[in-house]
């Protein structure tokens, strides 16, 4: 089994990080640290209480302002990188927003060791204008990191992220962000300008739609970039954003749908063929998808879309695919007994729908 992630804050961390201190700050007490961190409360902490716990001790123990602070914690986080530095950016984030002339340079410099995505949010609320120049200007940044958190921060739904809502709001804000680095250099900084695209979809998606007709067959990387941004669009059907890719109406026979078993139980597997048959002149793309409609508490229906191919297919080529999907409950998402359905969706429009009875573990 993987290691909790809350787990990384591991007393060899925090032992590293209190010796750190105590080597930049002579008033720093690495045993009164320690103790402080391992409260009583300690083993019932979760990840993001772990990491503000930490943030929240960091600020009691070191000397001084916290504009000294911050100088000891520049000092200190070289010797820090991967998930666990965040801690740095998030004492920025909590005790810093009355200094923007200090804390900001010092998320673009921490953003190095773990991304200040979910730091800058408060920043952007408090300070809007400058924020969004700042973001600007941080796109020319000679470091990928940097550039990334220009487009990464202001995601209008950054997930486990604070809500900015004029961003959410007026999404064409940050256009001219994610037009900087459409064409990056990075795929890391790319994939992050696709969700911040994939985010505006939701409630924008006629913004998206205009940005991605400017953009389209500019570069391989801009349309690799546009196909991962359009995706929640595609899986929805959303016409316009099929059309742009190619997917038409197509001429077809699906020769067969096959489930097996059409009685299962929670925890076990469905299985399913599906053999389908282009009777069309011409080559055309074809995109498959399955949706299963998955039965809620309430014994509504919740639908999930999950993709099968896509592909070119000559005229009279023949299709055939075998797919599995579990029913096991997961942390994201719990299963309930009743009538589910499978359907199969091709170029976005469904073609053809199946049910199976899921029952609760005997």
């Amino acid at each position: 089994m993987a290691e909790l992630l809350k787990n990384k804050y591991s007393p060899e961390l925090i032992a590293k990080l209190a010796t750190a201190c105590a080597q930049v700050d002579s008033a720093f007490k690495p045993a009164n640290f320690t103790r402080d961190v391992f409260d009583t409360a300690w083993p019932e902490r979760e990840l993001k209480d772990r990491m503000r716990h930490l943030t929240t001790m960091l600020k009691r123990h070191l000397s001084g302002d916290y504009l000294q602070q911050l100088q000891h914690l520049y000092k200190v986080s070289p010797g820090f990188s991967g998930f666990t530095a965040i801690l740095f950016s998030d004492f920025v984030d909590v005790y810093g927003q009355d200094h923007p002339d200090s804390s900001i340079p010092a998320l673009a410099d921490f953003t190095l060791l773990c991304s200040s995505e979910f730091a800058i949010r408060p920043y952007l609320i408090r300070y809007p204008e400058r924020m969004l120049e700042q973001c600007k200007s941080w796109v020319a940044h000679e470091n990928h990191h940097v550039r990334r958190l220009a487009s990464e921060g202001c995601r209008p739904r950054l997930p486990w992220g604070q809500d900015v809502p004029w961003i959410k709001k007026n999404p064409a804000v940050i256009r001219p962000i994610l037009e900087k680095l459409k064409n990056d250099s990075s795929e890391y900084v790319r994939r992050s300008v696709a969700n911040s695209l994939n985010d505006i979809s939701k409630t924008h998606p006629e913004l998206v739609m205009e940005i991605a007709k400017d953009w389209k067959g500019q570069h391989a990387d801009t349309d690799k970039l546009l196909k991962h941004a359009l995706r929640g669009l595609l899986k929805k059907g959303h016409p316009a954003a099929l059309a742009l890719f190619g997917f038409k109406n197509v001429s077809y026979q699906l020769n067969r749908l096959i489930l097996s078993p059409k009685s299962l139980q929670i925890g076990d597997k469905l299985s399913f063929e599906l053999d389908i048959e282009h009777t069309g002149e011409q080559p055309a793309l074809f995109r498959l998808e399955y949706v299963i409609h998955y039965v809620k508490a309430n014994r509504s229906r919740t639908a999930k879309v999950f993709q099968i191919s896509e592909r070119e297919l000559a005229a009279g080529e023949k299709l055939q695919l075998k797919r599995q999907q579990a029913f096991g409950d997961l942390t994201t998402r719990k299963h309930y007994p009743g009538e589910h359905l499978l359907a199969i969706h091709l170029n976005g429009q469904p073609i053809a729908t199946e049910k199976f009875l899921l029952n609760s573990i005997s």
